[in-house]
């Protein structure tokens, strides 16, 4: 005969018999009980209908079973996709995801961290805003809380890095359309949020200048998360006035690349390689959408199944340790080229 839903341990306790501390011990660890204890327990559960709130028994450890994430904008695809790989991570090493995004807003960044604190979370695994982040409010709380960074690096925060080698990425698509074609423009946003915006464009002047090439910037005006407006935007006033230096453009993510072939189309201009086409364009992460742009996107793949496990694998092993590393470990990952019809 099934009960009515129990809400509360101490409810469950008395009509169990079973007292609150063993239940507490069994919720903790259920190979911590006897075994006779364990299946006492288990039949109790099913037949009260009871489901221990996993947030309320994590308050009464010493080390909680909450891991925290915290990206820049879940909106995004890249930081989506990301979360989306590290969530079932979590759940497979019976640890319950918190996930939170900042809205590119430092404010809320830190909002987010204290948020956490409160909690007491095991660790946390945290995609900063960047240059745009609250520095001390970082490094105040990664001191208190085991970190690892992923995507974009602050430096004097967290216990670890994992992000992309964005020199060797860049630089492998500017070589690969410098050598199929004209050298590449680098289209970007002025005051661009994406955390890895000013490392790309140096990866780029850097990479044409290794090739004896001048570097050619074209800047969009915004400096929110709208990506594909900003690039739509700004990109149709750069071809209204004919001020494009080149026949090819790299674009500093593939989000901006999606608002140039959307303005490309408005302007009559056709993106692709061979007769008849009059540009070329190409982006940067491999965005989930990127090949169902039109044309579909030529790009560079982020390394996302070893940004998410890495990071997580390092944060495990400071939280079974229970040691915080001496120093700050940072891994970068290589890019791959993606050839599809847009170069």
């Amino acid at each position: 005969m099934r009960h009515d839903r129990v809400r509360t341990m101490e409810e469950f306790a008395s009509l169990s018999g079973i007292s609150r501390p063993t239940l507490s011990k069994y919720f903790n660890d259920p190979n911590s009980v006897r075994q006779s204890t364990r299946g006492r327990i288990e039949a109790a559960l099913a037949r009260y209908n009871y489901t221990p709130n996993v947030y309320a028994i994590n308050q009464n450890r010493q080390l909680t079973r909450n891991i925290g994430i915290v990206v820049p904008y879940l909106a995004d695809p890249f930081f989506a996709e990301v979360a989306r790989k590290i969530e079932p991570l979590c759940a497979q090493s019976s640890f319950n995801p918190i996930l939170l995004s900042s809205h590119g807003d430092p404010d809320r960044e830190i909002a987010n961290l204290e948020s956490l604190r409160a909690i007491r979370p095991a660790g946390v695994l945290l995609a900063p805003l960047g240059r745009r982040s609250k520095i001390d409010g970082l490094e105040a709380f990664c001191r208190d809380i085991p970190t690892v960074l992923f995507d974009c690096d602050v430096e004097g925060a967290g216990d670890a890095f994992y992000g992309s080698n964005n020199a060797q990425s860049i630089g492998l698509i500017v070589e690969y359309l410098s050598r199929t074609g004209q050298p590449p423009a680098f289209f970007e946003m002025r005051d661009a949020p994406n955390p890895n915006a000013n490392k790309r464009r140096a990866a780029y002047e850097a990479a044409m200048r290794k090739l004896g090439q001048e570097p050619m910037i074209l800047v969009a005006e915004g400096s929110d998360w709208n990506f594909e407006e900003v690039a739509y935007t700004g990109a149709g006033r750069m071809m209204a006035e004919r001020r494009l230096p080149t026949d090819t453009v790299l674009c500093s993510n593939d989000r901006l690349a999606i608002g140039f072939l959307a303005a490309a189309y408005e302007h009559g201009f056709r993106v692709g390689i061979g007769h008849g086409h009059a540009l070329r364009v190409a982006g940067h992460d491999d965005h989930p959408y990127a090949r169902f742009s039109c044309p579909s996107l030529t790009t560079v793949s982020q390394d996302y199944d070893s940004i998410s496990k890495g990071s997580m694998d390092q944060l495990l092993s400071i939280i079974d340790s229970g040691q915080r590393p001496d120093s700050k470990a940072s891994s970068l990952f290589n890019g791959a080229l993606v050839l599809r019809k847009s170069a």
